[in-house]
């Protein structure tokens, strides 16, 4: 199979995202050829240690790329000021200079931990994302956000620090479970829905073929990175419509802080998936989009198995008014004011500053579960 390559234009911190199978066997390669002499940290968690940590290390120490592993336990909650603090000491206790780089091995967990660490140790070291999930490939590895989760929200202390490489093995994903597998899809139909409505057509049409591996997959991973890549290219820090790439994250974060991060209930995927719909469904209730534009969204999200609606989370939720505090917690808000991402029909999002917290304290009213 070939491999796909995304540039993310960044001027001279230009940086390729590699898309295809085999790529953790070719790593080593692909990494000395654009970061000669160095030595790297790898930053996995316990799960994908077991199955693709072996064919790392070996391809690192055929390219002559000396490495030490730091494993950690898999799951949301590692994302933390204490994970954090292993890592970094992970780092220096290995002696790594700041030319020196740290890999990120697994999904967005993990890819956000260590690219924090690797912003913050000596003051900003060199960093490689290898995503081993579908939504760290399409979404969490692209684009310099990294960071940790704190008890008064989600990826709430963090840093801007791109990476010099992405490199987005295909034939990982044949080892994910097939719920993680599904809730990284989520992502890949929120760039359908941000602006590229023939995309997410497309997605209608194709996503068996996804689910089952093939051309189809690479070309979903690839166009959903493209069109991260242009965005990030325009609006690398998230002062313009970089922004756009929160649709549905607003309502999912809350969703996520309200179960606790408790992956048992609710992954980040899924939280988007239902953010997704409720932003849709919002944005039909402001007279912003047509009830059918919703409707559409829902069955897509349903049809692949994505939870889309709040009932579908096992377990009782926090009511209106706790949910409006996470929401408002959220680091989308500026200065008091709820900024949501909402839509005029698919592939028509835009960025809704100064969104009445009395509108979605009532929205959120009538779609909690009872």
């Amino acid at each position: 199979m070939s491999i796909e390559t995304v540039a993310v234009r960044l001027g001279d911190r230009t940086y390729d995202i590699l898309i295809g199978a085999g790529l953790v066997a070719r790593a080593g390669e692909e990494i000395s050829k654009r970061l000669p002499g160095i030595r790297t940290a790898i930053v996995t968690d316990a799960n994908v240690a077991g199955s693709h940590l072996a064919p790392l290390v070996a391809s690192l120490d055929r390219s002559g790329i000396a490495s030490t592993v730091i494993a950690l336990p898999p799951g949301e909650k590692t994302k933390s000021f204490d994970a954090l603090q292993v890592v970094v000491d992970g780092i220096l206790a290995a002696r790594l200079e700041r030319g020196d780089a740290v890999i990120a091995l697994g999904g967005g967990v993990i890819g956000d931990l260590a690219g924090f660490a690797a912003g913050i140790v000596r003051r900003g070291m060199r960093f490689v994302q290898m995503p081993t999930s579908l939504l760290a490939q399409v979404d969490s590895s692209v684009g310099g956000k990294t960071g940790i989760n704190s008890d008064h929200g989600k990826n709430l202390v963090g840093v801007f620090h791109q990476p010099q490489l992405v490199l987005a093995d295909t034939e990982v994903l044949d080892t994910l479970p097939a719920r993680e597998f599904t809730a990284g899809y989520a992502e890949i139909a929120k760039y359908g829905l941000i602006d590229r409505p023939d995309f997410f057509a497309w997605l209608e049409k194709n996503w068996q073929e996804i689910f089952a591996g093939g051309p189809a997959r690479v070309q979903a991973i690839a166009e959903s990175c493209r069109a991260k890549a242009d965005v990030v290219a325009r609006d690398e820090y998230e002062t313009g419509d970089r922004a756009l790439l929160n649709l549905g994250h607003t309502f999912g974060h809350a969703l996520e802080a309200a179960t606790g991060y408790d992956s048992q209930r609710l992954v980040h995927g899924e939280g988007v998936a239902i953010g997704m719909a409720l932003a849709h469904r919002f944005s039909s209730r402001l007279n912003l989009c047509s009830m059918d534009d919703a409707l559409r969204v829902e069955a897509h999200l349903s049809a692949v198995g994505l939870p889309w609606r709040m009932s579908d989370i096992p377990g009782a939720l926090p009511d209106a008014d706790r949910l409006l505090a996470y929401i408002a917690q959220d680091k989308k808000v500026s200065r008091g004011a709820l900024t949501f991402i909402l839509t005029h029909g698919v592939g028509k999002a835009f960025i809704a500053r100064d969104v009445a917290s009395s509108e979605v304290l009532l929205f959120l009213k009538e779609n909690l579960p009872g």
